[in-house]
Protein backbone atom coordinates (compact mmCIF):
# COMPACT_ATOMS: atom_id res chain seq x y z
CA UNK A 1 0.00 0.00 0.00
CA UNK A 2 1.01 3.60 -0.60
CA UNK A 3 2.63 5.71 2.10
CA UNK A 4 0.92 9.05 2.82
CA UNK A 5 2.14 12.23 1.16
CA UNK A 6 -0.14 14.54 3.15
CA UNK A 7 -0.91 14.42 6.87
CA UNK A 8 -3.72 16.74 7.96
CA UNK A 9 -4.61 17.65 11.53
CA UNK A 10 -8.14 18.96 12.02
CA UNK A 11 -9.13 21.73 14.41
CA UNK A 12 -10.33 25.30 14.64
CA UNK A 13 -7.85 28.19 14.34
CA UNK A 14 -7.39 30.86 16.96
CA UNK A 15 -6.53 31.11 20.64
CA UNK A 16 -10.16 30.61 21.74
CA UNK A 17 -10.14 27.06 20.37
CA UNK A 18 -6.58 25.81 20.79
CA UNK A 19 -7.24 23.88 24.03
CA UNK A 20 -10.65 22.43 23.04
CA UNK A 21 -11.37 18.76 22.39
CA UNK A 22 -12.15 19.45 18.72
CA UNK A 23 -8.48 20.39 18.20
CA UNK A 24 -7.00 16.97 18.96
CA UNK A 25 -5.90 16.67 15.33
CA UNK A 26 -4.03 19.99 15.61
CA UNK A 27 -2.34 18.73 18.79
CA UNK A 28 -1.13 15.61 17.01
CA UNK A 29 0.27 17.45 13.98
CA UNK A 30 1.95 20.11 16.12
CA UNK A 31 3.82 17.36 18.00
CA UNK A 32 4.59 15.51 14.75
CA UNK A 33 6.02 18.66 13.17
CA UNK A 34 8.14 19.27 16.27
CA UNK A 35 9.42 15.65 16.26
CA UNK A 36 10.28 15.88 12.56
CA UNK A 37 11.80 19.35 12.80
CA UNK A 38 9.21 20.73 10.38
CA UNK A 39 8.29 24.43 10.48
CA UNK A 40 4.60 25.08 9.80
CA UNK A 41 4.13 28.39 7.97
CA UNK A 42 0.88 29.97 6.80
CA UNK A 43 0.31 29.70 3.04
CA UNK A 44 -2.72 31.61 1.80
CA UNK A 45 -3.07 29.53 -1.37
CA UNK A 46 -3.49 26.39 0.78
CA UNK A 47 -5.67 28.08 3.43
CA UNK A 48 -3.51 26.66 6.20
CA UNK A 49 -0.23 26.25 8.04
CA UNK A 50 1.95 23.97 5.93
CA UNK A 51 5.33 22.32 6.29
CA UNK A 52 7.31 19.98 4.06
CA UNK A 53 8.73 16.92 5.76
CA UNK A 54 11.13 14.29 4.50
CA UNK A 55 10.43 12.18 1.39
CA UNK A 56 8.13 14.81 -0.12
CA UNK A 57 5.58 14.48 2.68
CA UNK A 58 3.47 17.47 3.75
CA UNK A 59 1.94 18.38 7.10
CA UNK A 60 -1.12 20.65 7.02
CA UNK A 61 -3.19 22.44 9.66
CA UNK A 62 -6.18 24.04 7.88
CA UNK A 63 -6.76 27.59 9.08
CA UNK A 64 -10.36 27.67 7.94
CA UNK A 65 -12.89 26.59 10.53
CA UNK A 66 -13.52 22.87 10.98
CA UNK A 67 -16.54 22.67 8.66
CA UNK A 68 -14.45 24.13 5.80
CA UNK A 69 -11.39 21.88 6.25
CA UNK A 70 -11.79 20.50 2.74
CA UNK A 71 -10.89 23.85 1.21
CA UNK A 72 -7.31 23.52 2.48
CA UNK A 73 -7.00 19.78 1.83
CA UNK A 74 -8.39 20.12 -1.69
CA UNK A 75 -6.12 23.05 -2.59
CA UNK A 76 -2.89 21.44 -1.41
CA UNK A 77 -3.68 17.95 -2.77
CA UNK A 78 -4.57 19.32 -6.22
CA UNK A 79 -1.47 21.52 -6.40
CA UNK A 80 0.90 18.69 -5.44
CA UNK A 81 -1.11 15.97 -7.23
CA UNK A 82 -1.68 13.95 -4.08
CA UNK A 83 -4.27 11.20 -4.44
CA UNK A 84 -6.97 10.76 -1.75
CA UNK A 85 -5.45 7.37 -0.81
CA UNK A 86 -2.19 9.23 -0.01
CA UNK A 87 -3.89 11.48 2.57
CA UNK A 88 -4.06 10.80 6.32
CA UNK A 89 -6.51 12.96 8.26
CA UNK A 90 -6.07 13.04 12.04
CA UNK A 91 -9.13 14.14 14.02
CA UNK A 92 -11.07 13.95 17.28
CA UNK A 93 -13.63 11.15 17.63
CA UNK A 94 -16.68 11.27 19.92
CA UNK A 95 -17.45 7.56 19.62
CA UNK A 96 -14.11 6.46 21.10
CA UNK A 97 -13.18 6.91 24.78
CA UNK A 98 -10.28 9.23 25.66
CA UNK A 99 -7.01 7.34 25.45
CA UNK A 100 -7.98 5.14 22.50
CA UNK A 101 -7.19 5.36 18.78
CA UNK A 102 -8.65 3.96 15.58
CA UNK A 103 -7.01 3.90 12.17
CA UNK A 104 -9.09 3.13 9.09
CA UNK A 105 -9.44 3.77 5.37
CA UNK A 106 -12.64 5.30 4.03
CA UNK A 107 -16.06 4.48 5.44
CA UNK A 108 -18.57 6.66 7.22
CA UNK A 109 -17.83 10.00 8.78
CA UNK A 110 -19.91 9.79 11.95
CA UNK A 111 -21.34 13.28 11.55
CA UNK A 112 -17.89 14.90 11.67
CA UNK A 113 -18.21 18.15 9.71
CA UNK A 114 -14.50 18.38 8.93
CA UNK A 115 -14.50 14.92 7.34
CA UNK A 116 -17.68 15.69 5.39
CA UNK A 117 -16.14 18.80 3.86
CA UNK A 118 -12.92 16.99 2.97
CA UNK A 119 -14.91 14.24 1.23
CA UNK A 120 -16.89 16.89 -0.66
CA UNK A 121 -13.71 18.60 -1.92
CA UNK A 122 -11.92 15.33 -2.77
CA UNK A 123 -15.01 13.79 -4.37
CA UNK A 124 -14.53 10.62 -2.33
CA UNK A 125 -14.55 9.25 1.23
CA UNK A 126 -11.61 6.99 0.41
CA UNK A 127 -8.82 8.58 2.41
CA UNK A 128 -7.12 7.48 5.63
CA UNK A 129 -8.33 8.64 9.04
CA UNK A 130 -6.57 8.40 12.39
CA UNK A 131 -9.21 8.97 15.05
CA UNK A 132 -8.26 10.19 18.51
CA UNK A 133 -10.88 9.38 21.11
CA UNK A 134 -12.30 12.27 23.12
CA UNK A 135 -15.38 10.48 24.51
CA UNK A 136 -19.05 11.46 24.24
CA UNK A 137 -21.02 13.74 26.58
CA UNK A 138 -23.88 11.20 26.60
CA UNK A 139 -26.44 13.64 25.18
CA UNK A 140 -26.59 14.50 21.48
CA UNK A 141 -27.76 18.01 22.31
CA UNK A 142 -24.54 18.63 24.26
CA UNK A 143 -22.10 17.56 21.52
CA UNK A 144 -21.29 21.03 20.13
CA UNK A 145 -20.76 22.47 23.60
CA UNK A 146 -18.66 19.42 24.55
CA UNK A 147 -16.23 19.46 21.63
CA UNK A 148 -15.67 23.21 21.97
CA UNK A 149 -14.55 22.95 25.59
CA UNK A 150 -11.19 21.79 26.98
CA UNK A 151 -11.07 18.20 28.28
CA UNK A 152 -10.94 17.58 32.00
CA UNK A 153 -7.46 17.08 33.40
CA UNK A 154 -7.70 13.27 33.54
CA UNK A 155 -9.14 13.15 30.00
CA UNK A 156 -6.35 15.38 28.72
CA UNK A 157 -3.73 13.02 30.16
CA UNK A 158 -5.35 10.09 28.33
CA UNK A 159 -5.68 12.01 25.06
CA UNK A 160 -2.03 13.07 25.23
CA UNK A 161 -0.99 9.46 25.90
CA UNK A 162 -3.00 8.36 22.85
CA UNK A 163 -1.30 11.03 20.73
CA UNK A 164 2.04 9.68 21.94
CA UNK A 165 1.05 6.19 20.78
CA UNK A 166 -0.14 7.64 17.47
CA UNK A 167 3.27 9.24 16.96
CA UNK A 168 4.85 5.84 17.62
CA UNK A 169 2.88 4.50 14.62
CA UNK A 170 4.44 6.95 12.19
CA UNK A 171 7.48 4.81 11.24
CA UNK A 172 5.07 2.09 10.06
CA UNK A 173 2.78 4.57 8.29
CA UNK A 174 5.71 6.29 6.56
CA UNK A 175 6.65 2.93 5.03
CA UNK A 176 3.06 2.26 3.93
CA UNK A 177 2.74 -0.62 6.40
CA UNK A 178 -0.89 0.25 7.08
CA UNK A 179 -2.06 -3.19 8.24
CA UNK A 180 0.57 -3.34 10.98
CA UNK A 181 -0.27 0.25 11.96
CA UNK A 182 -4.00 -0.55 12.08
CA UNK A 183 -3.38 -3.54 14.35
CA UNK A 184 -1.34 -1.45 16.78
CA UNK A 185 -3.63 1.58 16.69
CA UNK A 186 -6.83 -0.36 17.20
CA UNK A 187 -5.53 -2.44 20.11
CA UNK A 188 -6.94 -1.10 23.34
CA UNK A 189 -4.11 0.05 25.62
CA UNK A 190 -3.56 -2.00 28.74
CA UNK A 191 -4.88 -0.44 31.93
CA UNK A 192 -2.17 0.44 34.43
CA UNK A 193 -1.96 -2.19 37.16
CA UNK A 194 -3.02 -1.12 40.60
CA UNK A 195 -0.14 -1.15 43.02
CA UNK A 196 -0.59 -3.89 45.58
CA UNK A 197 -0.46 -2.83 49.18
CA UNK A 198 1.69 -4.97 51.49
Amino acid sequence: MTAPRLIVGLGNPGRDYEETRHNAGFWFCARLARDWGVTLAHEARFHGAVGRAHRNMWVLLPQTFMNRSGQAVGALSRFHRIAPAEILVVHDELDIPPGQLRLKFGGGMGGHNGLKDIAAHLGTQDYWRLRIGIGHPGDRNEVVNYVLKPPRREELAEIEAAIGRALDLMPLIEKGEWNAAIQRANTKPASPKLQETP
